[in-house]
């Protein structure tokens, strides 16, 4: 099948085979020639409704006026998107984008399921709120269909916000139980930007200058990066290590990720997980299964990232891909664990809301119908292998990783020692835009493509995205 068009762009180009060459010849374009051809963006059935808001420079100078100077974006000049449906976003002018970053792997059915809105405004019509101190089926039939997703004894929710509220929640519980103080967490990990989940977090572009304690950061089990490798039980011992020589040889929690989201999309060693946990619970200690970026089956292979790696926690913590995008958290932990907030007063006002709630449970219903998690596992394992194609090609690509539609793209400019390619990734994520897709950017070093996707995305739309990296890097 031709995916290719000819439009005006700075990409030149023949279409041979079905693949894209992104350079001028046979007569097609010449170099000062204005009509390029490019990948060709799949078709999709839908026009948005005409934009008559603002300007993205009258955007832009509110912002800067009237929101905190913290806030960043990306591009060189950012895009104001004003729609979205299932896969694709659209901006100002109407024009379509696959968005592979799925508002950091948030977005989990797609832009505006028509499930997830009618559920949403449903209950808005019903009732907004009210609180837990009354009774409400929503939230117990959310709370059910959850437990029923997961694991061994975790039956029991706590509902929250945010990813970085449930993480504190957990961490609280964690000490709460055990009656110890120290975490261990690992370097390069993201938890969240509270004062408790700053601690756990492992990278200092993330961190302020505040009071952070009890938190261990063992090496990290990068099979890229890391010292060991793929060997997870050797990255396992520094946990040992950190247990006998820098705590009172007992602990509360490790918590981790199951892939590594901010970090770049990081899977954690084969093996590593389940040489941890039980050290960890050799230590009198609980094990927090963080599954706010890789939950609610982004991974394909199964619903949990932690699945993954056959464990078992005490205690998941998830948000984000849960709401599709409704600002929604929650804890699930055991019945004995869960005893411990009784032991004083625990309220959230907003956990449990009935309009969060609902939008929840129609989230799982979408996941399970459309059968979003084989989605994720079939596309995500074809984009993955078209990826790593692209990496054969260009010694820039240093490394392809991660499960399902959970994918990094790391770029170096030494393949031997794995220089990062900083300004490199900023100049082909703007092109990237260019020519119609959204990517993320994450690691420490901000040199890797965060590839997240809302789980309906097709392989129509994974050739597109695989062209379009393709064309980018062939012009660097």
């Amino acid at each position: 099948m031709q995916r290719f068009v000819i439009r005006r762009a700075r990409w030149v180009g023949e279409v041979r085979g079905g693949s894209q060459r992104c350079y001028s010849q046979l007569g097609l374009a010449s170099k000062k020639d204005d009509d390029m051809i490019t990948p060709r963006m799949p078709h999709f059935d839908y026009s948005p409704p005409p934009y008559d808001g603002p300007t993205g420079d009258e955007i832009m100078n509110k912002r800067r006026e009237f929101l905190s100077p913290s806030m960043f974006y990306f591009y060189e000049k950012p895009l104001n998107l004003v729609h979205g449906k299932m896969q694709y976003l659209y901006d100002d002018n109407g024009r379509r984008y696959v968005d592979a970053f799925g508002g950091i792997a948030t977005v989990s059915c797609g832009h505006c399921h028509p499930d997830v809105v009618e559920a949403i405004i449903n209950q808005t019509k019903r009732l907004q709120h009210s609180t837990i101190l009354y009774l409400n089926h929503t939230i117990t039939d959310f709370a059910e269909a959850l437990a029923s997703k997961l694991p061994g004894d975790l039956k029991v929710v706590f509902f929250t916000n945010s990813g970085t509220e449930a993480n504190e929640l957990a961490m609280m519980m964690a000490r709460l139980y055990t009656g110890r103080h120290d975490i261990i967490s690992l370097r390069n990990a993201y938890h969240g930007n509270a004062a408790a989940t700053m601690g756990t977090t492992g990278q200092s572009i993330w961190k302020f200058n505040v009071v952070q304690s009890g938190v261990h950061h063992a090496i990290n089990p990068d099979p890229y990066r890391g010292v060991f490798g793929s060997d997870g039980e050797k990255y396992a011992k520094d946990v040992d290590d950190l247990i006998q020589f820098g705590t009172s040889g007992k602990v509360s929690a490790f918590m981790s990720e199951s892939i590594q989201g901010v970090g770049g999309i990081v899977e954690l060693a084969p093996g590593y997980l389940p040489a941890v946990y039980n050290i960890i619970r050799k230590a009198g200690g609980l094990c927090i299964a963080d599954e706010v970026q890789a939950g609610f089956a982004r991974t394909g292979s199964n619903f949990w990232g932690f699945e993954n790696q056959e464990v078992v926690p005490d205690i998941v913590t998830m948000a984000k891909g849960i709401g599709n995008g409704i600002p929604l958290g929650a804890v699930v932990t055991t019945p004995e664990i869960a005893q411990v907030l009784t032991h004083h007063n625990y309220f959230n006002t907003f956990g449990g809301n009935p309009v969060c709630t609902a939008a929840g449970l129609a989230v799982l219903r979408v996941i399970e119908k459309e059968k979003l998690q084989e989605n994720a596992r079939v596309v995500g394992s074809y984009l993955k292998e078209r990826l790593l194609a692209i990496k054969d090609k260009y010694e820039i690509v240093g490394d392809v990783r991660g499960k399902g539609l959970m994918l990094g793209v790391e770029l170096v400019t030494d393949s031997e020692l794995k220089t990062p390619a900083r300004a490199e990734t900023l100049h082909i994520m703007d092109k990237i835009k260019d020519m119609g897709v959204l990517v993320g950017k994450g690691g420490f070093y901000g040199n890797v493509f965060r590839i997240t996707p809302p789980l309906c995305f097709t392989k129509e739309d994974a050739d597109f995205l695989a062209d379009v990296m393709d064309c980018a890097l062939s012009k660097i």
